[in-house]
């Protein structure tokens, strides 16, 4: 997996950390281009996602809507939010006034009726929650049967102490990471770390079934630059950990 980042096991400043509002745009610039986003957890998203085309789509945690804006291209019909109006404020820009954008948060119940939705994208979303109980069952709420939840998260190696000396890969606890991007801007995310029994159990608890948990290569298109200097320069063997994902169905 890549470096980890310089983090911490303690929370971070709540008025700091994940202020989006406050990083919007240095934020969805730089995953506009860097490998994790752009050329990682964006394209695998969308594999996982497969034929879109006439599915109703909730992008959950939209940010500014580089995914929305891919799943519509696709033939999907898509609806966001985002807790961030900073965010939002990027993602109508992307997506034009009609888009159907709403400030939420997903630890709270959703403004959605009852199986609104084929999909559930939660791309990078849930590791910022510190218990997932009442997200997911507003994410199964708002399915239809049979419904999809593909969701990503910080692979759960990365809490462990091989790479975060002294953590307990066992436990469930906040880190925080400041980020600082190409044009020198920095801000502060806090994460929280589960095992990944905990994650499928938080899963199957709230009445999904795993349809497949992917640790994907980066896109072909990669540039070989923005790949860790520990990979092979073969594009085949360029694999590495750093998200989780998961097709889960709504039962």
């Amino acid at each position: 997996m890549p470096p980890v980042t310089d983090s911490s096991a303690e929370p971070a400043g709540q008025a700091a950390a994940n202020d989006y509002d406050s990083f919007a745009e240095a934020y969805s610039g730089e995953n506009e281009v860097n490998l994790h986003n752009a050329y990682y957890e964006r394209p695998a998203t969308l594999a996982l996602a497969g034929d879109v085309a006439g599915r109703r789509i909730l992008d959950a945690g939209c940010g500014s809507g580089p995914l929305s804006a891919a799943l519509r291209d696709r033939g999907a019909t898509v609806t966001g939010f985002d807790k961030s109006a900073g965010m939002l404020k990027l993602a109508r820009r992307r997506l034009g006034p009609d888009a159907e954008l709403r400030v939420a948060d997903l630890g709270r119940p959703l403004p959605y009726p009852d199986g609104a939705f084929d999909d559930v994208i939660a791309s990078l979303v849930l590791h910022y929650l510190e218990d997932w109980t009442a997200p997911l069952a507003e994410l199964r709420r708002v399915l239809k049967p049979g419904g999809r939840l593909i969701a990503s998260v910080n692979h759960p190696i990365a809490g462990h102490a091989l790479f975060r000396p002294g953590a307990d890969y066992f436990a469930t606890y906040q880190w925080t990471e400041e980020i600082t991007t190409a044009s020198g801007e920095s801000y502060v995310l806090a994460n929280w770390h589960r095992p990944l029994p905990a994650m499928i159990s938080a899963f199957t608890t709230a009445g999904f079934r795993i349809a497949a948990i992917d640790e994907p290569l980066p896109a072909p298109d990669t540039p070989r630059e923005l790949l860790p200097g520990f990979l092979p320069d073969n594009p085949s063997g360029s694999a590495f950990l750093c998200f989780l994902f998961f097709v889960l169905q709504a039962g």
